[in-house]
């Protein structure tokens, strides 16, 4: 039978979730390379030896805050795969949740891709990347498998592959939206409509019978 976890397990949790919530912004602002537990905590309210107690080190902390931060995004991805009545909203709806993202957390994606490019050099980071990169995958293939219910049609690629696709359109635009780029935004979702057109085409529309006129 297995055992419940003790009440202090559930308590050290909740905090170390709670201060890899607020360590997130000052985490984003200055990036992997540029932190440690000392200068994040010199940027935030809480002391070193706080967070020392809560992570081992950085790497702890940062793979903490950006496991949560990726598990709300694939949430708001999976609340429009769920919404949408229709190819169209769908479309619409996720290629808004792009744009939205992109805009208004340009930074945490950066250290999102900070991180996981890191682990191409760190064998310590790669379990936790790949975790988090795999349930990203998924939610796209959830909005693909959403769009395939609506039509009727599969999906024309694997799983990696639709991944791959979208996750190097985002990263794309996100490079030209920090660079001052104002239309990239607009740019990735009319990309992200194309790709998904010829991933899963919408469906024809149907054309009425005409009526002949009684003799």
């Amino acid at each position: 039978m297995a055992t419940q976890p003790r009440p202090r397990d559930d308590k050290f949790a909740e905090r170390r979730a709670e201060l890899g919530e607020a360590a997130l912004q000052t985490l984003a602002e200055l990036g992997y390379a540029r932190t440690s537990l000392r200068e994040i905590a010199q940027n935030s309210e809480f002391s070193h030896g706080v967070l020392h107690y809560y992570f081992e080190d950085k790497l702890d902390l940062i793979l903490c805050s950006v496991r949560q931060y990726k598990a709300r995004c694939v949430k708001r991805y999976d609340e429009v795969t769920t919404t949408s009545t229709s190819y169209e909203e769908l479309l619409e709806g996720f290629a808004a949740a792009l744009g939205d993202t992109l805009r208004k957390e340009a930074p945490l994606h950066r250290l999102w891709y900070d991180l996981r490019a890191q682990s191409l050099f760190e064998a310590a980071f790669r379990a936790d990347v790949a975790e988090i990169d795999k349930s990203l995958e998924k939610m796209i293939w959830r909005v693909l498998s959403r769009f395939a219910e609506l039509t009727g049609a599969p999906v024309h690629v694997p799983s990696g592959v639709a991944y791959a696709m979208f996750d190097g359109l985002f990263q794309q635009a996100l490079l030209k939206h920090l660079s001052g780029d104002k239309k990239a935004v607009a740019t990735m979702q009319s990309n992200v409509r194309l790709v998904v057109s010829q991933l899963v085409p919408a469906p024809l529309p149907t054309k009425r019978r005409r009526q002949t006129a009684p003799a």
